[in-house]
């Protein structure tokens, strides 16, 4: 199994997500900011959307995050 697959197996879409930190210098979502997991593509990037309205993905090989609820698969 790639990283792709199993991302798209451990963050199922609707899984709810409380980022700790994110290396994004130019527009980072805020620390503590809580969001939902719309998809994960074939390079692994769960993109989100984030309860601020903002949908930045996050890399889980590079961003700190914690999931909150996962949606039963």
């Amino acid at each position: 199994m790639n990283k792709a697959e199993y991302y798209k197996k451990a963050y199922p879409i609707g899984t709810r997500i409380r980022l700790i930190h994110m290396d994004d210098p130019y527009s980072p979502i805020p620390d503590g900011m809580t969001g939902t997991v719309t998809s994960v593509d074939d390079m692994g990037t769960l993109h989100m959307k984030w309860d601020n309205g903002r949908s930045l993905g996050i890399c889980p090989d590079a961003d700190s995050f914690e999931i909150i609820r996962k949606e039963a698969e």
